[in-house]
């Protein structure tokens, strides 16, 4: 794997290394109509400002402390492997991967790594699609 501390950008590297981890808690993607506060900010996981609001992902207590509607709770798998933003292809090859197990994937790239944020009664099989997806990137396939 590359040394470069602005991340791997070889797909098949960060396929065959990306050891897919499930973390703890269910979150959800919330929203406020305005700027977030800033106890708001502090507490979501990811946020992002759009025309409508601004979208907070939240874990379960602190969206029920807000107040939030709680819709499609989410299970959050990090991809280990520190991915560059420059990388081309790991969104689309997850992606299509969870696709073809009909599973729904928000994804968020942060600067080390991707996170996706799935359903939560999915977390376990995405979690073993991804695994397979990664075995199957080894050179030879081998594990």
């Amino acid at each position: 794997m590359s040394a470069d501390p602005i991340g791997e950008t070889d797909l098949d590297v960060l396929l065959a290394s990306m050891e897919p981890a499930l973390q703890a808690g269910t979150y959800f993607f919330c929203t406020v109509p305005r700027e977030a506060t800033s106890d708001e900010l502090a507490t979501a996981v990811a946020t992002f400002r759009e025309a409508e609001g601004t979208t907070l992902v939240l874990a379960e207590a602190d969206a029920i402390a807000m107040h939030q509607v709680l819709r499609s709770p989410m299970a959050w798998i990090t991809l280990t492997v520190h991915s560059s933003l420059d990388a081309v292809g790991l969104t689309g090859a997850v992606a299509g991967c969870l696709g073809d197990e009909a599973i729904s994937c928000n994804v968020i790239a942060a600067f080390h790594h991707d996170h996706l944020f799935v359903p939560v009664a999915r977390a376990h099989d995405a979690i073993r699609a991804l695994t397979r997806l990664s075995a199957a990137s080894l050179p030879d396939g081998k594990e």
